[in-house]
C-alpha cells in the first residue's frame, strides 16, 4: 500500500495546499455508498487542505491569495482558532462539513487529533466531516469585529455579505443527510498530553499539578499569571511544595503591534523572561512553552525557555527583552539568546505546553 504525501504551508495556505484540496474532493467525488473512507484529520489541517469557495455559476468567490490574505489578517488581529475558523469555513469548499457532503453516499470513519482548546470537533482543521453551528453571519460578525474592508480582502469581504443575505449556500448543518453515514472519533488531545508530561515530572521527583487544558487570552498575560503562580510556589510552597511542576496546556494568541518574527509560545516565554526582572523568586524558576507539533507561528522553533540563566545571559549579550516584546520580535531574541525550543517536526498537534518549574 503506498500513501501519497502532498506537502503544504501552515499556517497561512500555499499553492500544495490548495492542491491537496482538490485531490481531496476529487478522490470523494468517486465514492459511493459501498465505499468506507477513513479519514485522519489533525489541527492544521485548515491551512493544508485549502479550496476556496465557488460562486453559484462555479467561479471563485476568492482566490487563494485572497484567502491567504485573510488567514494573515486573522493571525495578526489576534482572532481566537474558532473565530478564525468560522471564517475559513465559509470561504471554502472542504471545511464546515462540505467534505462529509462530498463524501456521500460513502459511509465515512473520521480520526481527530485536537489542537483546539475544548475540543470542539467542528472546529478541529475547520470540521470538514462534522456537522457546523457558524453561520455566514457569524463569520462576517468576525470580520467586523477586526477591522472588516480595511484589514480583510473584499472579495471575501463579499462573499461572506453574499452568504449572509442567502446567495451562496449555508454550510451543513446538524440533521443534514450528509451525516447520516458519518463518524468522527476523537483519538488524541491536549489534556492527553499534560497527563503525559504529568507522569513524567513525577518520575523526576517533582510535586506536579495539571492545572488547565484551557488556557487561552493573550501569550504575555498568560505568562504573567503563571509566573506569579511560580512565584507562590517558590515563596510559600502554595499549590505545590519545590521541587514543583506546574503543567498548563491550551492556545494563546497574540496581537501583533510590531513587525518581528517569533509564535504565541516564544512571546509568552519572552514574556515571562522579562517579568521575572522584578522577581524576588527568579532564581528558582524556569519555564518552557512549546507547541506539541514543533512549529510554533511561522518559526522554526517550537517554543522557547526562561530562566535566570537566560535572562543573565541575554544581559551581557546587551539584549532587552521589553523592547523585544515591544517588537513583537521574539524569535530573534531567544535565537541569539540561546533560549529556542527546536524539536523539528513532531507529526502530531495537540495544541501547546506550558511548564513551570521551581526549585
Amino acid at each position: 500500500m503506498r500513501i501519497r504525501i502532498i506537502e503544504a504551508s501552515h499556517p497561512v495556505p500555499d499553492a500544495s495546499s490548495a492542491r491537496a484540496a482538490d485531490e481531496i474532493l476529487e478522490f470523494a467525488a468517486g465514492l459511493d455508498e459501498r465505499t468506507l473512507v477513513v479519514t485522519l484529520i489533525s489541527g492544521g489541517g485548515s491551512a493544508l487542505a485549502c479550496a476556496p469557495a465557488l460562486a453559484a455559476d462555479g467561479s471563485p468567490c476568492v482566490t487563494l491569495e485572497e484567502k491567504k490574505g485573510v488567514t494573515r489578517a486573522l493571525l495578526a488581529c489576534g482572532a481566537t482558532i474558532h473565530e478564525m475558523n468560522c471564517v475559513r469555513k465559509h470561504l471554502s469548499r472542504i471545511k464546515g462539513g462540505r467534505l462529509a457532503q462530498a463524501y456521500a453516499p460513502a459511509t465515512s470513519l473520521n480520526l481527530l487529533l485536537s489542537d483546539v482548546v475544548g475540543d470542539d470537533l467542528d472546529v478541529i482543521a475547520s470540521g470538514p466531516t462534522v456537522p457546523d453551528p457558524t453561520t455566514y453571519a457569524d463569520a462576517l460578525g468576525v470580520i467586523e469585529r477586526y477591522g472588516g474592508v480595511t484589514e480583510f480582502p473584499a472579495a471575501a469581504v463579499r462573499a461572506l455579505e453574499a452568504g449572509a443575505s442567502g446567495a451562496l449556500a449555508e454550510t451543513p448543518k446538524r440533521g443534514d443527510p450528509a451525516f447520516t453515514k458519518v463518524r468522527n472519533i476523537l483519538i488524541g488531545t491536549n489534556y492527553q498530553a499534560l497527563l503525559a508530561a504529568q507522569g513524567k515530572a513525577r518520575q523526576l521527583g517533582y510535586n506536579t499539578l495539571v492545572l488547565t487544558a484551557r488556557l487561552t487570552g493573550e501569550a504575555r498575560e498568560a505568562a504573567y499569571a503563571l509566573l506569579g503562580i511560580g512565584e507562590d510556589m517558590a515563596t510559600r510552597g502554595f499549590p505545590l511544595k519545590p521541587p514543583a511542576c506546574l503543567i498548563a496546556g491550551g492556545e494563546t494568541t497574540v496581537t501583533l503591534r510590531g513587525k518581528g518574527k517569533g509564535g504565541r509560545n516564544q512571546e509568552m516565554a519572552l514574556a515571562f523572561l522579562n517579568a521575572m526582572s522584578r522577581s524576588d523568586a527568579a532564581h528558582k524558576l524556569a519555564f518552557l512553552a512549546a507547541s506539541t507539533d514543533g512549529n510554533d507561528g511561522p518559526t522554526d522553533a517550537a517554543g522557547a525557555f526562561a530562566s535566570i540563566e537566560i535572562a543573565n545571559r541575554a544581559r551581557q549579550l546587551g539584549l532587552d527583552p521589553n523592547s523585544y516584546l515591544v517588537a513583537n520580535d521574539s524569535y530573534h531574541f531567544h535565537e541569539r539568546a540561546g533560549s529556542l525550543y527546536k524539536t523539528g517536526p513532531t507529526n502530531t498537534n495537540v495544541s501547546d505546553v506550558a511548564i513551570v518549574l521551581v526549585r
